[in-house]
């Protein structure tokens, strides 16, 4: 998806500039798209309430879908440092976001991440945004937990990382079989987390509640 740096809302509160960046081509061709599907439901798309909305939901897709434009490995081989630490390193709630691509409607919960460093670590906000740039693409959750732990893998290195993703997703929640309380967790390990004893550590570090 191709960004046209002079396309850019940018908001600021508490310090944290958060930028949305459009595309004003496919903002055109995908308003075109939710235009027509808003006629094809049976609503006016010309009412007052609608007539900003292809515009609207065109932008919103392109910002939930926005991790086709990031490189992952990247992310993390922009602060790679070399260290002698060698313990279990997590970092856990990250808040995740994604769209199911069964039926492109979101899916939500919590990423908890851990590795073991092999003489190399990386600064803790890349985690989660390698989280966030798996996340923000059409998924399913089986694969966002295995992208994840396979992007950390190959550029640190380590010697193990461990991926638990718990999720509520609305395709189960609003349609389907409409269970409220369904919650869907998937992991993923590599090196010593295949170890019980060490899987079982991080387990117990994830589930406390350490505050």
């Amino acid at each position: 998806m191709s960004i046209d740096p002079h396309m850019l809302e940018e908001n600021e509160m508490d310090g944290y500039a958060k930028i949305d960046k459009y595309n004003p081509r496919l903002i055109q061709d995908i308003s075109s798209h939710y235009s027509a599907l808003i006629s094809d439901i049976g609503e006016d798309k010309g009412r007052e309430g609608l007539k900003k909305t292809p515009e609207r939901a065109a932008k919103a897709i392109q910002f939930l879908t926005h991790g086709y434009d990031l490189d992952p490995s990247a992310i993390l081989k922009s602060a790679l440092f070399h260290d002698d630490y060698r313990q279990m390193v997590i970092v856990k709630d990250i808040e995740i976001y994604s769209m199911c691509e069964h039926h492109l409607l979101p899916f939500f919960g919590k990423a908890h991440v851990a590795y073991i460093p092999d003489g190399c670590i990386v600064g803790l906000s890349k985690i989660p945004r390698v989280v966030d740039a798996f996340a923000r693409r059409l998924q399913v959750q089986e694969r966002l937990t295995t992208e994840i732990r396979d992007c950390i893998q190959d550029a640190l290195k380590p010697l193990g990382v461990a991926v638990v993703i718990e999720a509520r997703h609305l395709c189960m929640l609003m349609r389907g079989i409409q269970k409220q309380n369904s919650v869907a967790t998937t992991s993923a390990f590599t090196g010593e987390f295949e170890n019980e004893k060490t899987r079982s550590e991080f387990i117990r570090l994830i589930s406390a509640n350490l505050s």
